[in-house]
């Protein structure tokens, strides 16, 4: 399996936060956008960078990949659930597969579709911080992803939602979204995670891409 450019970022937020990690309850969710073509593969991790990732050389369309956020932190000690397109079992059986290859076969792995409220949404147990990589790839789909998160967050008041997402317009924007679902959220620069480099954890990732973070809550939520 590979990994984008914007999952490695996260990882890096999630690996350099790893003390408030125990214990806390993580949903990952799915990527969106056409079909995902495999573009690095996951780098081996030493010394101060996250634990080593393992991963097979597979392809897929929609879906999470490898899980690298959500396997990251479930190393560090979180309490994890995965989850992809319930529409594409091959993608769920990639998490499933992914969390096998990384001595992870507790972690449970759901269907979950943007914009869809499920019975496995419904029965969802509560969270604390869900995480998303590339999640905003295609404007048509930022409705139904804020949507699903609005769900999430309204059944779990302090929980956050944690994404990265790659600059691929300059005219792309959820500001209004925000607002529409009131949602708020706070940009998290990357150097202050020393994620602002072209190479991390002894891979080539970002790359020279334009990633950014950002974390959203509640508007009316104490939490930041």
């Amino acid at each position: 399996m590979y990994v984008w450019p914007c999952a490695v970022v996260l990882a890096q937020y999630l690996w350099v936060h790893r003390s408030s990690l125990p214990g806390k309850r993580v949903l990952e969710v799915p990527l969106t956008g056409p079909s995902r073509h495999p573009r690095h593969p996951i780098f081996s991790c030493r010394g101060g960078a996250p634990p080593s990732v393992a991963v097979t050389t597979l392809r897929f369309q929609v879906g999470a990949g490898v899980s690298l956020p959500g396997v990251v932190a479930a190393k560090c000690g979180a309490e994890v659930i995965l989850s992809d397109s319930e529409e594409l079992p091959q993608c769920l059986h990639n998490c499933r597969r992914s969390c096998l290859m990384n001595d992870l076969p507790r972690v449970p792995v759901i269907g979950l579709t943007w914009g869809r409220v499920s019975p496995e949404l419904l029965s969802l147990a509560p969270v604390d911080i869900i995480l998303g990589s590339d999640v905003f790839f295609d404007p048509k789909d930022f409705e139904d992803i804020l949507t699903t998160i609005y769900f999430l967050l309204e059944r779990n008041p302090h929980a956050q939602f944690w994404t990265t997402y790659q600059v691929r317009s300059a005219d792309w924007s959820i500001e209004a979204l925000l607002c529409k679902w009131k949602l708020k959220h706070i940009h998290v620069p990357l150097h202050s995670f020393s994620a602002d480099r072209e190479h991390l954890a002894s891979s080539s990732l970002p790359g020279r891409h334009t990633i950014e973070m950002m974390i959203i809550s509640l508007a009316q939520s104490d939490g930041t």
